[in-house]
This record gives C-alpha cells, sequence and structure tokens, in this order.
C-alpha cells in the first residue's frame, strides 16, 4: 500500500470556506487513485484553513503528473463557493509538490492541476504537458480578444472573480451618487452661473492636489506643469522642427522667449516642445442641438524656461491655419487664452482617457492577460510571474465597458460621443508600437531625455529599472540559455497568440529567440499593468474634477477672433451641471510588489521576489523624500500608492 499526503489550504478571505463535498484524484507516470473523499473529524474547508488528509493506493504511482480537484453539494445545503489556494503532496519516496489552485470552485466543477516547481527540466510538449494545455484551455474556449471591440459580449471566468471584500471598494461611487442627489445637481439642467460654484461639486472628496489646481488652473506655468506630470503626460515631444501648417512665426514667439535667443535656437537647444492633436482631426463629435460640438485638433507649443519651467507659448486649435483659426497667444486678453487653454485641454482629456489610459493600458493589457490564461499553465514560471498583476483586470475591463463605453454610458456624453469613442481607439491602437510601451525607448523617441522637472520620466524610469532587475534575475534562473526559450513552446504560442490576436491582426506575428528579449517584454507587461496605469488612473481625481481645468465636454464653439470673450463664455462653454458631476463619477489598491498567492515554492525566485520588495521600498523612501520639497508632489511612480494590477 502507498500512502500520499495532501495538505490543502483554503484561501483566508471573505466566503472562501465551504461545506461541500471535496475530491482528489491522483494521476501519475504508474496508474491514478482513486476518487477520494477529503474528509475528517469536524468541519472542513474553513477560510484560511490548512488541512492534512490521506490518499491510499495498492501501488506507487511513480511520478505525480496531475492532480483532479472536484467539488459536489451537500444534500439539503445550499451551494456555496470554495477558494482553493494550493495543494501540497507528499509522496511515499518523500517527495514534495506543489499544486498551485488559487481558484474558485462551484459544484460540479472539475479541475485538474499540474504540478511541480516550474522549472523547465521535462522534454517540452511531452504527453502531460500536452494534456495539461488542452485542459487548461478548455476552460477557457469561449475567451475572444476583444482589446477595442466593446460591442463583443464578454464571458468573465470564475477564476478571475472579484472577492467580496474587492467589490465593496466599488460601492464608494454609490456614495457620490448620493451626495449629489442631495445636492440636486444630478441630472440638473441648469447653467453654471460662477466659477467659484464649481468648488461645490464635493463636500468632503477632495485632495492636496485638486485644492491646489482649483487655485493655479489659470497660470501658464502650472498648465505646462501638467504636460509633464499631470494626468497626461504621454503625447508631449521635442519639436525640433515646426509643422508647416502651424502659423507660429519667429516674430511672434519673440516677446515669450528669453531676450537675445531665437524660436530656432530654442528648438535646436531642445528648449521647444509641442503637443499635436491631429488624432482629433475629422472624427465624429456628439450632437447637441442639430450642430456637432468643437474639438480641438490643432498644437500647443511650450517652452523650456531658463528656470527649467515649462510654459505655453502657442495655441492653434484647428490643423489648417485660416483667418477664422487664430493662433493664440499669452499676450491675448486673459479670456481669450484661456478658452484656448481650455478647449486644448479638453482635447487632451479626451485623448488620454480612451487611448491612453482605457485601450494602452487596460485593453492592450487584456490581451497579455488572456494569452496568459489561455496558453501558460499554472506551474509555468511566466504565469507565476504575471498573474499577480492581472489580479482583477478582467473584472475591472467588463465592468469598464458595461459601465463607461457602453452607448448610453457617461462617457458617451462627452464631446466625442459613442461613435467618436470608437474612432479615437481605432486611431489609437494603429499608433501602439511595442517602443511606445517601453518607458525607456518612449523618451527617447520623443526627444525628452534632458527636460528639466520631469517626475514622470525620473520616477518611471527608476521603477522601470527595478522591475527589469526583478524579471532578468527570474528569466535567468529558469531559462539559463536562449535555447531554453526557443524550445519552450508554450512561451511561444503565448507571445504569438498575443501580437496575433491581441491586436487583432495589426501587428506581425511574434517569437521570442533569446532570453534578454523575454526580459524586456515581461519588464513591459508589469510595468504597465502596475506603474503606467497608476499614472494614467489615480491622476484624474487630482487634476480633472475641477471642470476649468479639463472637461469631457465643451458646448461652444472657440473663439474665431480675438477680444470678443469674456468670463460668461468660459461659463456657457462649460456643460451643465448634470453633465458636470456625471463626468466627476466616471474620474474614479494590493500595493506593488506583492504575491499574495504562493506560487513560486524554490527558494531562490522567493528571495528575488523580497529583493524587489527592498528596492521599491527603497525608491519609494526617495520620492517622499522629493516630494516633501516640492510644491505639487507627484506620488503616481511611487510604488506604496500603486498597485500590481489594473483593477480600476
Amino acid at each position: 500500500m502507498a500512502k500520499y499526503k495532501v495538505e490543502v489550504t483554503t484561501g483566508d478571505m471573505d466566503y472562501a470556506g465551504t461545506w461541500d463535498r471535496i475530491y482528489v484524484t491522483l494521476i501519475g507516470t504508474k496508474g491514478q487513485s482513486e476518487r477520494t473523499e477529503l474528509n475528517s473529524f469536524g468541519i472542513n474547508f474553513n477560510a484560511g484553513a490548512v488541512e492534512t488528509f490521506t490518499v491510499t493506493t495498492p501501488f506507487s504511482l511513480g511520478r505525480i503528473l496531475l492532480l483532479k480537484l472536484e467539488k459536489d453539494f451537500k444534500i439539503f445545503l445550499p451551494e456555496n463557493m470554495w477558494f482553493c489556494s494550493k495543494i501540497v503532496v507528499t509522496t511515499p519516496e518523500g517527495d514534495v509538490i506543489l499544486f498551485p489552485c488559487h481558484s474558485w470552485m462551484y459544484n460540479g466543477d472539475v479541475i485538474e492541476i499540474r504540478g511541480g516547481r516550474g522549472q523547465l527540466k521535462l522534454p517540452f510538449m511531452s504527453i502531460d504537458t500536452i494534456r495539461c494545455r488542452g485542459l487548461f484551455r478548455s476552460q477557457w474556449v469561449r475567451l475572444i480578444y476583444l482589446c477595442i471591440l466593446f460591442s463583443v459580449t464578454f464571458l468573465l471566468l470564475r477564476d478571475n472573480s472579484l472577492r467580496f471584500s474587492k467589490l465593496c471598494a466599488f460601492f464608494n461611487i454609490h456614495y457620490r451618487i448620493f451626495e449629489f442627489i442631495l445636492k440636486g445637481m444630478l441630472r440638473s439642467t441648469k447653467r453654471w452661473e460662477n466659477i467659484d460654484d464649481l468648488k461645490k461639486i464635493f463636500w468632503h472628496h477632495k485632495t492636496q492636489i485638486s485644492d491646489y489646481v482649483a487655485e493655479h488652473w489659470k497660470e501658464d506655468e502650472f498648465y505646462g506643469f501638467q504636460f509633464l506630470n499631470g494626468a497626461n503626460p504621454n503625447p508631449i515631444k521635442r519639436c525640433s522642427e515646426l509643422p508647416p501648417n502651424f502659423a507660429v512665426t519667429e516674430e511672434m514667439m519673440k516677446p515669450f522667449l528669453e531676450e537675445g535667443t531665437t524660436l530656432q535656437n530654442e528648438m535646436e537647444k531642445g528648449n521647444i516642445l509641442i503637443v499635436d492633436k491631429k488624432i482629433m482631426e475629422g472624427i465624429p463629435t456628439r450632437v447637441i442641438d442639430g450642430e456637432p460640438v468643437f474639438v480641438a485638433s490643432g498644437f500647443c507649443l511650450f517652452y523650456v524656461t531658463p528656470e527649467g519651467k515649462l510654459r505655453p507659448i502657442a495655441i492653434q486649435l484647428r490643423q489648417q491655419p485660416s483667418e477664422t483659426n487664430p493662433i493664440f497667444l499669452p499676450s491675448d486678453s486673459e479670456t481669450d487664452w484661456l478658452l484656448a487653454k481650455l478647449f486644448f485641454k479638453s482635447a487632451d482629456l479626451l485623448h488620454h482617457q480612451p487611448v491612453y489610459h482605457q485601450l494602452n493600458t487596460h485593453f492592450v493589457g487584456e490581451s497579455f492577460n488572456l494569452s496568459t490564461m489561455r496558453n501558460l499553465p499554472e506551474i509555468h514560471p511566466i504565469y507565476k510571474l504575471l498573474i499577480p498583476h492581472f489580479r482583477y483586470s478582467l473584472y475591472s475591463n467588463v465592468n469598464g465597458r458595461g459601465v463607461l463605453f457602453s452607448p448610453k454610458g457617461p462617457l458617451t456624453k462627452s464631446s466625442l460621443g459613442y461613435d467618436g469613442l470608437l474612432e479615437i481607439m481605432r486611431r489609437g491602437l494603429k499608433e501602439v508600437t511595442y517602443t511606445s510601451l517601453c518607458l525607456p525607448d518612449n523618451m527617447a523617441a520623443r526627444g525628452l531625455e534632458s527636460v528639466p522637472n520631469f517626475y514622470y520620466r525620473d520616477d518611471g524610469l527608476k521603477l522601470w529599472d527595478i522591475v527589469n532587475r526583478f524579471v532578468k534575475a527570474v528569466i535567468e534562473y529558469y531559462y539559463p540559455s536562449d535555447d531554453d526559450v526557443q524550445n519552450d513552446s508554450e512561451l511561444q504560442t503565448w507571445i504569438g497568440e498575443i501580437f496575433t490576436h491581441g491586436f487583432l491582426g495589426n501587428k506581425a506575428s511574434e517569437s521570442f529567440n533569446t532570453a534578454e528579449e523575454v526580459i524586456k517584454f515581461i519588464t513591459m507587461i508589469i510595468f504597465n499593468s502596475s506603474g503606467q496605469h497608476a499614472t494614467a488612473n489615480h491622476s484624474q481625481f487630482d487634476y480633472y474634477t475641477w471642470t476649468p481645468n479639463g472637461t469631457l465636454l465643451l458646448v461652444t464653439p472657440p473663439p474665431t477672433t480675438k477680444g470678443q470673450s469674456n468670463m460668461k463664455s468660459i461659463l456657457d462653454s462649460f456643460p451643465n451641471i448634470g453633465d458636470t458631476v456625471i463626468f466627476a463619477l466616471t474620474v474614479l489598491t494590493v500595493p506593488m510588489g506583492s504575491y499574495p498567492e504562493e506560487r513560486f515554492d524554490e527558494p531562490v525566485p522567493k528571495q528575488i521576489i523580497k529583493d524587489f520588495q527592498a528596492e521599491l521600498k527603497q525608491l519609494s523612501e526617495t520620492i517622499d523624500a522629493r516630494n516633501s520639497r516640492l510644491e505639487v508632489p507627484y506620488n503616481y511612480f511611487n510604488p506604496s500608492q500603486i498597485e500590481n494590477s489594473i483593477n480600476v
């Protein structure tokens, strides 16, 4: 007789335990055990419990390949889900085998898990590997890559169910709705009569930065600061040559530059930056009272002053110059200049939310997530490395499609409307490149390596390097040579699906040839799933709840001649009270480096994770010390302020 010790760990989250029947079958190279109920005296499988059972067989099963886990109900008791964290099997020969599960199970469920330490020592495409892949993939066969296709129904599988405690975090939005109802703001069609009334949108929910924005939104230096360190530092780049359709002249710019210099000289020095909103040109917009609303599609030119400040020095609101498309300058009347900045900032927000936030982090990240689930078994080291960075992200994406981007969702009330949102994301996808998703390459391509006071770049590059060193240590442990990478068929299928299906056929098929290629790609995924998403998401409330600083909807056309505006012109351009608070509702954490589910079983990867966490803590301390000296702190790449995954 052979006895196998089976140690079962139930998740420690709320409602993870069960009183239903749990069965296990061990499958080895020499046979399999009987289907055995895991039962002992007393109540089994309470939340957080670690319990030991014995499975007896007439003979040794040889090397254990798979563990089959089943759940069935008990008579007269209602069904309740069970979250199995892991199972550890000790064989009669003394081998200890980890079977990571980390799955919710319902009545009638059967899960087959491959065991082992994840070291790629077995022959690739062995029988048990093929069988595991087929079993695992069958659970995900109905998943379709949905990076930007909102009309397709998405099946959210139970392995990505939010725990009940996490769901409670989403109830905060209902508190905000109740607040607006009490104030009589929700669905109000009244117009804003005074700028200061906008400060009454939130009674309690404010931040240090949101208060600062409300006081300093008119200032040019703060306007420029936001294009480097605000919610959307993504489109700005060095301007070495003016676009031919941007009607700026040397004489026009002379009053706004340091005395004795020229625009050409400053461009050669790298002190002129530009944001081009050509992506907005010709895009369909929302129709109000029979007329399409205006969305800026032009340019904003910035100057890096000798003091290291960034100031806007020229704004053209449309791509093609004309008599009705003037160049707005800081020397214009206060309200003309404010209106020009307001319209350009609105276009920037409309670019940021669907493209740089939703598409480039949420939906592109979804292709990485789904390919991981489809092609990598849970025992695979890349799966173990990535899965914490996909935690709850499928739920977040499904929720975002159903709430924000549905045909009647709040974002369809923006200037773009539903059709415009779809179109800008189609255009945005065409601009996504591997380089654009890798921060060091991105900074170099945009020529921003030497711009001063660029905290997004400085903190982001430090975080990228820390993630890269962590990934390098893990990958080199499991893939000692490039041959190991090339021979890992599961890894090659994983990356092939990402490029072929995840990007909807817009990118060429890819494969990995070297460990260095794997390291960079995994670094990019982790970085964009954590820090990059935090910069796009966590900054929104700080910078966009004050409507004059950025709004998703402007209801009047911009000025076509100078000298005709006043403060009433600015108030009239804002959406009504009801639409304003709807947008405020749309501006919405496990800390980065956490690996709450024990998946790595070997001492070396466990130590690598500890080293990673130590480096992240040191970066947090460095950023905290820097922020203590800043008037406007920058925390969006602070590891203590960001999460492992895209979960909101």
